[in-house]
């Protein structure tokens, strides 16, 4: 079973976002951002893959297949490089084509 990373933090800013918060936002490759990030700079699209950004399932303390005790989130900050900037999706087929060549 593939489970969700559950990452700590926006990746933007750096904000906590417990395993709980519905204020967590993912993409199709787990980047996380903060529900401020998502829908200010980030204008609800990823900066890495330009996919959309949709709220984060919250995984409960426990339940039929373990929830966060069996499946803990993930304790590893990640963050941006350089500071998040509006993202263009009209430059998606730039980017996957070139990430393809």
């Amino acid at each position: 079973m593939a489970v969700l990373d559950l990452r700590p933090n926006c990746e933007c800013c750096d904000v906590d976002l417990p395993p709980q918060s519905p204020d967590a936002f993912i993409c199709t490759y787990e980047c996380t951002f903060c529900r401020t990030c998502t829908e200010g700079v980030l204008q609800g699209h990823c900066p890495k893959c330009l996919g959309n950004l949709t709220p984060r399932p919250i995984r409960p303390e426990a339940g039929p297949v373990g929830g966060l005790a069996k499946h803990p989130a993930s304790t590893e900050r990640v963050l941006a490089k350089a500071a998040c900037t509006t993202p263009d999706p009209s430059k998606s087929s730039v980017v996957f084509h070139d990430a393809h060549d």
